[in-house]
């Protein structure tokens, strides 16, 4: 029973050390206690997701920005399908979903973080026959990417 437990303790020790962080929430640094997102498309999934990601993160979301509010401006928010691959019929099966994204930080006049890029992509498969349960499976991982989007954007925000 002792060992078992010294086992269960190291284990606990190594991975503490290592730096492994549950995923979800991250601690953001006292600049971004209150965020204003500036967007064109305030509506949008990754803008959505991120402002759900910083609120879990701790940070307070203020409309309008005030004097000492930290802005993160969402410049660039799109997604694009490409065709990947086509049958002997010339009918697409293949996708590739990429969503692409530029935000720049800035508090005070500062800017904290310039413009920078960030880009995710998913294949998925096309199938005419299912062509209803193609168009979900689209809009999913959508949305799933939208969400990873905002975790990266999220990771790098803590690290300012």
């Amino acid at each position: 029973m002792k060992l078992s437990a010294v086992l269960c303790l190291s284990l606990c020790g190594l991975l503490g050390a290592c730096g492994f962080q549950l995923q979800g929430r991250q601690s953001l640094p006292a600049a971004l206690s209150a965020v204003n997102i500036d967007a064109k498309d305030r509506q949008s999934s990754f803008t959505q997701a991120l402002r759900s990601a910083l609120v879990t993160s701790g940070a307070r979301i203020v409309e309008p920005a005030a004097a000492d509010t930290t802005i993160v401006q969402i410049s660039k928010d799109a997604v694009t399908e490409r065709v990947l691959t086509v049958s002997s019929r010339n009918i697409p099966t293949d996708y590739e979903l990429v969503y692409d994204v530029e935000v720049s930080v800035s508090s005070g006049g500062k800017e904290l973080l310039p413009a920078e890029k960030f880009s995710l992509s998913r294949v998925y498969s096309f199938d005419e026959t299912r062509l209803l349960a193609k168009e979900r499976e689209k809009d999913i991982l959508t949305e799933a990417l939208a969400r990873d989007m905002a975790s990266v954007v999220t990771r790098r925000l803590s690290a300012l």
